[in-house]
């Protein structure tokens, strides 16, 4: 008898301790985190952007929260790789790109030493769930479903054509997975909307659940190809007639007005390369307004998917108690060193045979009013909008300067899910984490991250850049000429003060150094490929 009431009082207490892990669980948010692919700074309307339509991120932004300094990698893989991690991407394996170039630092996929968010939230209690662009691991046992998500539909690599997706054999051929099967998307389903899809029906699986879910939703619009349904172009057809230098000015002087960018701040010297629009032929503004029409298009699109998604989390009675952080992965495609794959089209531009990419002239304008493009350590490289909506705990309508990084990200959802980072997982030995949990600002109680005197650093393919308070340096490969710019002052990048501040330039190149030995940073000179191609060969 004494036994039995023993068993009583265990399975009791037992039954107890479950039940209050999951009213603990369900009591904790459920996080959502939207990356979009190739989006400039103020190619939405909350950063300053005056021509496409985004009223569901607009409504993120009135509810929630805006940073107006948030910075990324630059480009998607290394961008992808510290997100996922909260580590610097070469601690985390993928310092160049998706390449194995030899070294641990760079060996192009996620170390096993470096946990992801899911695998960390998933070990406190939460569904994990992901849909669209994974881009840091090809081989299968490096996949999202290898590496802590319950549900994965989307594509491995680091671009996809928005049409006729699976098996589909050719150059523009991408094949789609979904919990490690191969599946196909008809010539009629479009991939935007279907990464959303197959997002909200993780959502309605999830939410039979009491325990919260973990949704990762990396969206690969508006990155190239230029593809969009045809109803979404029609609603642009004709908007860019105003071209690009006056558009660029024209979301210059909205972001001041909306708060995003100060009031003082100067717009960067326009990029010589890119010809005045008045100087265009009719045919040529012709050519170019298709383009930017498409690509509005995209974002569009993205934002209507949000749409849905929000509607989903109302439906399914999650709507309150969601953190939604939406963030861009680098600035807008600048260059012609994507020109190559034009020769890939076979169809008007939008449509399913179109390979077209976006150039310098209209990226210029998308990363208003900042500097430089996608690749490229400049603000208009590394700077992203920063959106982050919780209706329970963040006040609506905040503009703080912010300085976050993606290394902030998953130290902020840990610490809002109370989920703890282990010392070690299934055996190894974890990477510590370098970012801070970015609530203090998020709950209103700090304008800034502090990270303690500590700066932030970047380096991909010889570029480096270190950010330490107002203070940015920049060196490029291969003059690696020192370049110093007062942030505070001069976020356009308009003014190198190196030769007037010599003590901080060592000051800050001596920082970069214990950093770059600290995470396996090999000079690129020694590393970097025969061609810039993500060719494997090394010299």
């Amino acid at each position: 008898m004494k036994t039995m009431n023993l068993v009583a009082t265990g399975l009791a207490t037992l039954t107890g301790a479950i039940t209050a892990h999951a009213q603990k669980s369900s009591e904790r948010p459920n996080i959502i985190m939207i990356m979009v692919d190739d989006m400039g700074f103020s190619d939405i309307s909350p950063y300053g952007g005056t021509d496409v339509e985004t009223p569901n991120l607009q409504r993120l932004a009135d509810e929630g929260i805006r940073f107006r300094q948030f910075y990324n990698n630059s480009i998607s893989a290394p961008t992808r790789a510290s997100l996922i991690t909260g580590q610097y991407q070469h601690k985390a394996g993928v310092g160049y790109f998706n390449t194995n170039l030899g070294l641990p630092s760079y060996q192009g996929f996620l170390n096993r030493e470096s946990l992801t968010f899911a695998e960390v939230l998933r070990n406190a209690g939460y569904t994990t769930l992901m849909s669209g662009k994974w881009h840091v691991g090809d081989d299968r046992d490096q996949w999202p479903n290898q590496r802590g998500f319950d549900h994965f539909f989307g594509f491995i690599g680091g671009a996809s054509n928005y049409y006729d997706i699976g098996d589909a054999t050719g150059p523009n051929a991408v094949p789609l997975v979904l919990d490690n099967q191969p599946v196909r998307l008809t010539k009629e389903q479009y991939l935007t909307h279907e990464i959303a899809n197959h997002a909200l029906d993780f959502i309605d699986d999830a939410s039979q659940k009491k325990n919260p879910f973990f949704l990762y939703l990396a969206f690969n619009a508006p990155h190239w190809p230029l593809q969009a349904l045809p109803e979404d172009i029609a609603k642009y057809r004709g908007r860019y007639s105003i071209g690009w230098d006056s558009l660029r000015q024209r979301r210059y002087e909205n972001a001041k007005r909306v708060g995003v960018v100060s009031k003082d701040a100067e717009i960067t010297r326009r990029d010589k390369e890119v010809r005045l629009w008045n100087k265009l032929t009719y045919d040529e503004q012709e050519f170019w307004q298709r383009r930017q029409e498409v690509y509005a298009a995209m974002i569009d699109r993205v934002d209507q998917e949000i749409g849905r998604l929000l509607a989903k989390l109302k439906e399914v009675g999650r709507y309150d108690n969601t953190l939604i952080v939406f963030i861009s992965d680098n600035g807008a495609q600048g260059g012609n060193s994507l020109r190559v794959y034009t020769s890939r089209t076979t169809g008007p531009v939008g449509s399913p045979g179109s390979y077209e990419v976006q150039n310098s002239n209209w990226s210029q304008t998308g990363n208003s009013p900042w500097r430089s493009y996608k690749d490229a350590p400049y603000e208009g490289g590394i700077s992203a909008p920063f959106i982050a909506w919780y209706p329970k705990k963040i006040n609506g309508g905040s503009i703080v300067d912010g300085i976050g990084h993606l290394i902030d990200i998953a130290p902020t959802f840990y610490d809002i899910a109370s989920a703890k980072y282990p010392a070690s997982y299934n055996g190894v030995s974890t990477n510590a984490l370098p970012g801070k949990s970015l609530l203090p600002v998020l709950y209103g109680k700090a304008n800034e991250v502090d990270r303690g005197g500590e700066p932030l650093f970047w380096e991909r393919s010889g570029k480096q850049a270190v950010r330490l308070g107002k203070w940015k340096y920049v060196s490029l490969y291969p003059s690696n000429r020192d370049e110093l710019y007062d942030i505070e002052n001069d976020r356009a990048e308009n003014h190198d003060v190196a030769a007037e501040h010599p003590e901080i330039v060592k000051d800050l190149k001596d920082r970069y150094k214990k950093w770059a030995k600290d995470n396996g940073v090999v000079d690129y000179h020694i590393l970097r490929p025969v061609n810039n191609n993500q060719n494997q060969t090394r010299r």
